[in-house]
């Protein structure tokens, strides 16, 4: 990528969930648009650790930074560890997300906490935690970027799609949009920026069931009017815009990325 098409040039941006899948194609886009990278991962750590050094083999900067998002004192220490790494944040991606699915009548309280603790919880203590930042930092007029910072949410379609044996996962991303549309109000004043990305069907191992054999793949593109599968990059690409000053002017918007999942594809023959 030359420097002319580097959006991200001389940024500084942590993205949650980015040992693996969606999270992993977000951090490596973003080190190829020129911004150094927080890699945060829970459990793979030896993922997120390849990653920093297939993002130094390319010549961009990368740290591995281990925290569970759910826990406020670990979020905390990993924007320390990441602020004394890089000196400064302008971009979150809050994309760690986990499934503990169940039939709503044997769903446990357990599996309901945890989902919302990681997907909702979560996000707030990520966002809470950079726009302190940000707002410590303030609007710079040499920075890198117009504004003083961004947050980039990571919903899902099931945020406005009801999806049966999910209670717990689609009512926290239920919550993610309107923490984005809540937090977007209050703080574009401070020329914070606050947007999310719905993602659809993306190839991931979270939903690896879902298209691994030719059966299951079928009834799935039966979902999706575009006729195929989102891949990671299709989400990074959204993520850097969303970061970039290309979006400028977007402010409290989610950008769905399903290939037409939301459009209701069982009417096209008119219901």
């Amino acid at each position: 990528m030359t420097e002319a098409h580097r959006p991200l040039s001389g940024q500084k941006a942590i993205v949650t969930g980015a040992s693996s899948g969606i999270g992993a194609g977000i951090a490596r886009a973003f080190a190829r648009a020129g911004a150094a990278v927080g890699i945060n991962y829970r459990s793979g750590r030896d993922a997120a650790e390849a990653l920093v050094e297939e993002i130094f083999r390319e010549g961009g900067e990368a740290i591995a930074l281990g925290a569970d998002v759910s826990d406020e004192a670990q979020v905390q220490a990993m924007f320390g560890a990441f602020l004394g790494a890089f000196g400064r944040l302008d971009i979150l991606v809050a994309n760690s997300g986990i499934q503990q699915d169940a039939p709503f009548a044997e769903m446990t309280a357990a599996q309901w906490r945890r989902v919302i603790d990681v997907n909702l919880t979560g996000q707030f203590l990520c966002a809470r935690e950079a726009v302190r930042t940000f707002l410590a930092q303030g609007a710079a007029s040499d920075g890198p970027s117009r504004a003083a910072g961004k947050i980039v949410c990571m919903s899902s379609v099931h945020d406005v799609i009801p999806w049966a044996g999910h209670a717990n996962y689609a009512a926290s991303k239920g919550g993610v949009a309107m923490l984005v549309k809540t937090l977007a109000q209050e703080l574009a004043e401070k020329r914070i920026r606050v947007n999310a990305i719905s993602p659809g069907a993306i190839r991931t191992p979270i939903n690896r069931e879902a298209w691994e054999t030719a059966e299951a793949e079928a009834r799935l593109l039966a979902l999706i009017p575009y006729g195929r599968i989102g891949e990671p990059e299709d989400v990074a690409e959204a993520a850097i815009w969303l970061a970039s000053d290309a979006s400028d002017y977007v402010v409290g918007t989610t950008l769905y990325v399903d290939g037409g999942m939301t459009l209701y594809p069982a009417f096209r023959g008119n219901g």
